[in-house]
């Protein structure tokens, strides 16, 4: 079964190792992805997120275009075997040669420091995806949750504070050039303000089902229906947090069953057409039955078991994502 993975932070945790002076490659290492266990699985398209902690980052947009530079130099070593995807063709033409396709997304708006300037040369240089925030407020908007001053979070969504004047540019601007807006990590009224003052389908990269898991990070029945209705998709989480409320003391383990509950949640409320694929590989920590991209026929068995349909597993696993890109990606 092919298969279209909308995020993961593998680009971040390779950079790491470079910083670190450690042996690293995109093409075999002890990361949750690369390219050989990536073939393993079938996949058709990976999204790769230049992933900034804003936090730790002084200089946020020129850490990102390290990030960028690390993309391509390790990619363009392994052309034969995967395609850097800047147009809808280009996945296409890649499948066609039998090669899997690579797209560059953003994971933190911050980078782009309120310019709409960095936002347009990040998309000449290939990103075509990427979330207004992350954990933390920036020029944008506001993340998904409330943050005390000790950095500590309440479990509340922020409903009160959304995009910001220059975010509802930056959305407006990303429709324009066909860039994928992606609402992960973007706080409950950012995300209203996204169906306010867009027209096109959207995504949620990497989210579930707040109704099965409480995490804030997650999405809420009235987005899922309103995402699903404008066109959009959410790609299920592999984090166990954000698959299952644990009780203190339980050990949290991401789960098949639990990823397959949040999909036939989502295709009660919103239809099976607005679901895809989101694992936050190299995001996530913790014990999980799918450790890498080659374990994704557990997904495909258990769905299958579940009663989901061969033409609903692979619009899960591909198709949805797809379609979106179709429309959005020029």
């Amino acid at each position: 079964m092919k298969v279209v993975d909308m995020h993961c932070d593998t680009i971040s945790e390779l950079f790491y190792r470079k910083e670190e002076g450690k042996v690293f490659s995109i093409l075999k290492n002890d990361c949750h992805i690369d390219l050989e266990r990536m073939k393993k699985g079938d996949y058709c398209l990976q999204n790769f997120a230049l992933y900034t902690n804003l936090a730790r980052q002084e200089h946020p947009f020129e850490y990102c275009m390290k990030l960028v530079d690390l993309f391509y130099t390790e990619l363009e070593q392994y052309e034969d075997i995967i395609g850097i995807v800047k147009g809808y063709r280009d996945i296409e033409e890649n499948r066609k040669n039998g090669k899997m396709s690579a797209m560059l997304t953003i994971e933190e708006g911050g980078v782009c420091q309120g310019e709409l300037a960095f936002l347009r040369n990040f998309y000449r240089l290939g990103v075509r995806m990427a979330t207004l925030t992350w954990n933390y407020k920036n020029e944008l908007g506001y993340p998904n949750r409330i943050w005390e001053e000790n950095g500590d979070a309440y479990s509340t969504p922020e409903m009160e504070h959304g995009l910001t004047e220059k975010g509802i540019e930056f959305v407006q601007e990303m429709e324009r050039l066909g860039m994928v807006i992606d609402v992960s990590h973007l706080s409950d009224a950012g995300i209203e303000d996204t169906f306010r003052y867009t027209e096109k389908p959207f995504v949620a990269s990497h989210s579930n089902a707040r109704t099965i898991a409480s995490n804030p990070r997650n999405l809420t029945d009235d987005m899922i229906r309103r995402l699903s209705e404008r066109g959009g998709v959410t790609g299920i989480n592999y984090c166990a947090d954000f698959l299952h409320d644990w009780k203190k003391g339980e050990g949290a383990l991401s789960r098949v069953e639990d990823m397959v509950l949040h999909m036939k949640h989502m295709k009660k409320v919103g239809g099976i057409q607005c679901i895809g694929l989101g694992s936050d590989f190299d995001g996530i920590g913790g014990n999980l039955e799918m450790k890498s991209p080659e374990d994704l026929p557990l997904l495909e068995v258990y769905m299958k078991k579940e009663g989901f349909s061969e033409s609903e597993i692979e619009a899960v696993f591909y198709g949805n994502v797809l379609r979106v890109y179709k429309e959005i990606l020029h």
